[in-house]
């Protein structure tokens, strides 16, 4: 399989990859009058066929151990079982976190959703197995609680501008971030327990079982919207077909940027390889900002506001990052 043989094509991976995960979302904000859970059926497609096809040319670029098929022959089944359970808890939170940029925006639910996420995944990793530097993990932590909520403040200013402002929003951020840093200890199993899954294999189960998940997850919220009414599978074939395009592309987009940095971290080591990719709310904040115009018209107040969160995260990012190295 390839893997990256240098710092320099390890670190372009790892950017790749924060970049993807920060833009991809730019595809959902890009379809007029279709809903997200109609948009995330192509998404859950994309994703899954994306990481199958590296998996099919750079995972198997020779025969060995690691190569895919190899390594999925000899793995542990319970290493794919819990793989493809993470896939599922990481698609329902990727699922509220849709939901919450259709309400709230690209430049709010993403650094809020993530950096919960953020704070979840360091606290839940060092109670499970704590290494690392815990002054600097709790500092981390800290950081990253400052910058959410500097973000829920510069959200909260734009009632001021004359704009709607929606609490359902930051609640479904909240429980989103939550979620989503729970399901990486799965993954975490899968690859430091028994016969291991290689990063390549690690992508495919993980996009499988957020795939298949979509057959519990998604069906839910096409019956419970969390905005609007009810909507059937009927709405899916009368689509747009610049929507199932973008769909698709969106999780091409996700896959790609997931495929590199779980390749990267085997020459990086996972936590650089995780606070290089935790960077992508930042990515996705600035595509809000400049390029939806998220936050037009709103006073200065918010617009500091944003900056300090930009400014927190980045201290949070850089803290665990060293409190792991």
């Amino acid at each position: 399989m390839f893997t990256p043989h240098s710092l320099g094509i390890a670190l372009i991976m790892m950017i790749t990859s924060a970049i993807c995960w920060g833009s991809w979302a730019n595809t959902y904000k890009g379809v007029k009058g279709y809903r997200f859970e109609l948009f995330y059926w192509d998404y859950a497609i994309g994703i899954f066929l994306i990481s199958l096809i590296l998996a099919f040319t750079m995972g198997s670029t020779s025969n060995d151990p690691n190569s895919f098929l190899n390594n999925v022959h000899s793995a542990d089944t319970s290493n794919i079982v819990s793989t493809m359970i993470g896939g599922a808890i990481f698609n329902l939170a990727n699922l509220l976190l849709v939901a919450a940029i259709d309400m709230a925006g690209l430049a709010i639910a993403f650094p809020v959703s993530i950096g919960i996420a953020l704070v979840v995944g360091v606290i839940s990793s060092y109670i499970l197995q704590p290494k690392g530097n815990g002054g600097l993990l709790a500092a981390g932590v800290v950081f990253a609680l400052i910058a959410v909520i500097m973000d829920g403040k510069a959200y909260g200013s734009l009632a001021k501008a004359g704009r709607s402002v929606s609490k359902k929003s930051i609640i479904t951020c909240i429980v989103s971030g939550v979620l989503m840093g729970l399901w990486a200890p799965f993954v975490a199993h899968a690859m430091t327990k028994g016969n291991t899954l290689a990063p390549y294999s690690i992508a495919v189960f993980l996009t499988l079982g957020a795939l298949l998940s979509c057959f519990i997850w998604n069906v839910y919220f096409m019956k419970h919207p969390l905005v609007g009414e009810p909507v059937s599978f009927s709405g899916f074939f009368k689509g747009p077909i610049s929507g199932h395009m973008l769909g698709l592309l969106g999780g091409v987009i996700w896959g790609t940027g997931m495929v590199f940095n779980l390749v990267a971290a085997n020459f990086t080591g996972v936590p650089i390889s995780y606070a290089i990719g935790q960077s992508a709310p930042m990515v996705a904040a600035l595509w809000g900002v400049l390029a939806w115009k998220e936050f037009e018209g709103a006073g200065t107040r918010a617009k500091l506001y944003l900056a300090l969160m930009f400014v927190f995260y980045c201290f949070a990012i850089v803290l665990v990052a060293k409190a792991n190295g």
